[in-house]
């Protein structure tokens, strides 16, 4: 696949136009009509794009390259605004979205950076599952086996990398809606502290645990994207002597033995880079996890309240069902869950940061490669919901930045390895030295 970096090099030495680059992109969209993979694209406004491809070859031209975005054709997901287009969200309930007025903030610092929107993606509908296999236009579908689920919610973005299309994606994350996909799909996938990416724009699921999400094709990648952003602090960081915690316990601990394996790796590939790697719990988990649903639950229904009583059946079954259990949680159960949060984050963040003096923490993605279109569609949150959710959950509790790296040489399906940072100091949101110890822990490990 093409990578980020091959392609802005070719556009900063001027052997390739942002205009060529646009149009490849947009005939490979066109490549997917009549495909499984059909409907990984929401949305296109290819004059548009064309017109920003025609202005970056004059800047460029002009010897006003601005950074390794320019002219770099890009994909957002379908619950994040960009003028022009509608935001829908993957539901019939904003099937007649007008387009959006304006540019969702991330969508206006990929602009100031010279990216390139070329499509808006597939998601699960309103980012409320973790397969993709809900949306009104029908499940997403593996980039490289149709029978089997991408991963969600930001399954087209995902899906779109992994199939070559775009260098880079846009998606969000609310329990693991990067970090999934990018794990099934075999690409990579960062979550960066919470409100290091604005989410002004972006449709809300949970505003206590909604993140901006990159993925790329590769780490290298990732990191040159992340960097590229404006306002982003991006300082190099090396593996050796960093304090890296391997997470164990029963919610970190799996059955599948390639999964085990490949963490086992991680471990050696950080050890051989310097760090020093040293086993650790994490014994707030339970309680994060058990929080997570109220409280996302909860501010979703009201995110959602008068259209679903308006019209439930607009909303996909498993959407609706999702929304109807919220209906009458009392409002002191989600403030609880909350101020629950609120403090085991602190606790948890002075003990690994201040006591332990960790850096960064290392586990596996997913507890299982990806499941096939009709595990996806089981009622039974265990077959598919629950362990594509359970091993992301706890560091959109914590507003830290985590990676999924696809685990080198393995064999069959794609394996995700999570690396996580941790901030300089304990109970802060949004430190940029947490994501670069996170990229140093990545590139080590991928």
């Amino acid at each position: 696949m093409p990578t980020l970096r091959d392609v802005a090099q070719l556009l900063a030495r001027k052997e390739m136009t942002a205009t060529e680059h646009v149009r490849a992109t947009l005939d490979a969209l066109d490549g997917l009509l009549g495909t499984p993979w059909e409907n990984l694209v929401a949305a296109r406004h290819d004059d548009a794009a064309l017109t920003a491809a025609a202005r970056a070859d004059e800047a460029i031209a002009a010897g006003d390259w601005i950074g390794p975005l320019h002219g770099i054709a890009v994909a957002v997901k379908d619950n994040i605004d960009v003028a022009g287009m509608p935001t829908r969200c993957g539901s019939a309930v904003l099937a007649d979205a007008a387009p959006a007025a304006t540019d969702a903030r991330i969508v206006a610092r990929l602009r100031e950076a010279g990216a390139i929107v070329v499509a808006k993606t597939h998601l699960h509908e309103f980012a409320y599952g973790p397969t993709g296999a809900v949306n009104a236009s029908g499940p997403a579908a593996h980039p490289h086996d149709p029978d089997l689920i991408p991963g969600g919610s930001s399954s087209g973005s995902a899906a779109l990398v992994a199939k070559g299309i775009v260098p880079v994606a846009i998606g969000t994350d609310t329990g693991c809606s990067t970090r999934t996909p990018a794990s099934l799909c075999g690409i990579v996938g960062m979550k960066p502290s919470f409100d290091a990416l604005p989410t002004s724009g972006a449709f809300p699921l949970s505003t206590t645990f909604d993140h901006i999400g990159l993925l790329a094709a590769d780490v290298l990648d990732v990191s040159l994207a992340w960097g590229a952003l404006p306002g982003i602090a991006h300082v190099r960081t090396p593996v050796a002597g960093l304090r890296v915690g391997r997470l164990r316990g029963e919610n970190w601990d799996v059955a599948d033995p390639a999964i085990a394996a490949a963490v086992d790796a991680a471990g050696r590939a950080l050890t051989d880079a310097g760090a020093e790697v040293l086993d650790v719990e994490l014994p707030e988990t339970e309680q994060f996890l058990a929080a997570y649903p109220i409280i996302t639950g909860s501010e979703a229904y009201e995110t959602h309240r008068q259209w679903f009583e308006q019209a439930p059946e607009r909303y996909q079954p498993p959407t609706a069902a999702l929304l109807a259990a919220q209906r009458d949680r009392p409002a002191v159960d989600y403030l609880h869950a909350a101020r629950t949060v609120e403090r085991l984050r602190r606790q948890a963040l002075s003990r690994l940061r201040s006591e332990l003096g960790l850096d960064a923490l290392i586990t596996a993605t997913t507890p299982l490669r990806a499941v096939t279109q009709e595990q996806a569609r089981s009622s039974d949150p265990a077959v598919a919901r629950t362990p594509l959710l359970r091993m992301c959950i706890p560091f959109n509790a914590l507003g830290i930045p985590a990676i999924s790296v696809p685990a080198p040489g393995v064999v069959g399906d794609p394996i995700g390895i999570q690396v996580i940072g941790l901030p300089t100091t304990a109970g802060g949101h949004g430190s940029h030295p947490a994501e670069s110890a996170a990229l140093a822990c990545a590139l080590a490990v991928g």
